[in-house]
């Protein structure tokens, strides 16, 4: 692809829908969709630290590689912490912000990051946008490139180019061919089980029945009634949320199949709400809110009936987000999750790469400690992977 141009564009708005998609696929947080709905509400621009910059690679047929990528002026709504970089920076005299993010904003989503045109060497491109990131860093004097929750694709790219790989751990469901919810459990040892049903059981006693509702099924006050919801979980912990009722708004619009909301009713009371989105490949958890304190509520809204909704779609797997050792007894296993990051500074990068290797080690070791709690029956091997 060396003939391929490259260009940068400063808004979703400047860049054709299909053809972008054409490139992302279905996968929910790379549509052109998601991106203009955060764009048009707010949660991206000037003032919120989230500057766009998507990368461009053009050949004679058109759109032949892109990234969505953000000069950020802070490291909030990333989920992969490097305040402590910023800081050691900022100690020696040293400017870390801005910085150049390749992710999808707020969102700790495993997915593609380096989107390619069916038919062309994916490697090949990838490297090519790799470069022209790094190229452009440089140029514009910024601390480094932080790619994260990369893909397979991506992780092997930033590996070729020497970027510093660093792993997480979150928890994800698989599914493994099950019929029912039911037959699901069974694959449980006995105590779990038990557990299990007793949760899901308590939930019903309570009066609780559940509603799923696409985004095409969310009217404008019920959408104001999820969003109060969401936005009291933020205030418990100190902060109001990252995204705006807007933004819940268009994107129930622009990708009516793709959002997915469980409803907690009481009567006539919606009483909890837990926000998904999906397609057929993945299930992810992102947000809950409740109003009532109804005893193992959000465990059933947030998991077991993720679980259900996987199950009864064929959807392969669940990711319903970050932290969280509660989540391995209702199912979910230990899984590596991987950024990589292109440090500008020689000797920060040394520093930086040291500490990975210690880091990586740590939390690898917790992953297996972990896996050692699943609740199956003989499934005691940690799995690895992004």
């Amino acid at each position: 692809m060396t003939s391929a141009r490259v260009e940068f564009r400063s808004s979703i708005d400047e860049l054709d829908a299909h053809e972008w998609n054409t490139l992302s696929g279905a996968h929910p947080f790379a549509r052109h969709e998601f991106l203009a709905a955060l764009e048009h509400t707010g949660c991206l621009g000037p003032g919120t630290g989230w500057q766009p910059r998507y990368l461009l690679l053009r050949d004679a047929q058109g759109l032949a590689g892109a990234a969505a990528t953000f000069v950020k002026s802070h490291s909030y709504g990333e989920f992969v912490f490097d305040f402590a970089w910023a800081q050691a920076y900022e100690g020696l005299g040293r400017r870390y912000y801005p910085k150049l993010t390749l992710a999808t904003p707020f969102t700790p989503a495993t997915g593609p990051r380096l989107l390619v045109r069916p038919g062309l060497d994916a490697a090949g491109v990838a490297a090519e946008l790799l470069g022209a990131l790094e190229r452009d860093s440089a140029a514009h004097d910024l601390s480094g490139v932080h790619a994260l929750f990369l893909d397979e694709r991506a992780r092997q790219a930033c590996v070729q180019r020497g970027w510093l790989l660093r792993r997480d751990c979150q928890f994800h469901w698989t599914n493994r061919g099950w019929k029912s919810f039911d037959e699901y459990l069974e694959s449980f040892t006995a105590e779990k089980r038990k557990k299990a049903r007793r949760e899901r059981r308590r939930v019903a006693e309570s009066g609780v029945r559940f509603e799923t509702r696409f985004g095409g099924e969310l009217d404008a006050p019920l959408l104001e009634r999820i969003y109060a919801l969401h936005r009291d979980t933020f205030l418990r912990h100190g902060h109001e949320p990252y995204l705006t009722p807007e933004f819940f708004a268009e994107v129930a619009r622009r990708l009516p199949e793709s959002l997915m909301v469980k409803l907690a009713v009481h009567g006539r009371t919606v009483v909890a709400a837990a926000i998904f989105f999906w397609w057929q490949e993945a299930l992810y958890g992102r947000y809950w809110g409740a109003a009532a304190d109804h005893h193992s509520l959000h465990f059933e809204a947030c998991y077991h009936q993720g679980i259900e909704f996987c199950i009864e779609r064929g959807i392969a797997r669940f990711e319903p987000g970050t932290q969280g050792e509660h989540k391995v007894s209702r199912g979910f296993e230990p899984v590596l999750t991987w950024s990589a990051h292109f440090i500008a500074d020689r000797q920060f990068r040394a520093a930086i790469a040291e500490f990975l290797t210690r880091e990586g080690a740590a939390v690898e070791n917790y992953a297996l400690e972990v896996q050692e709690h699943v609740p199956y029956r003989g499934r005691r091997t940690a799995r690895g992977g992004a």
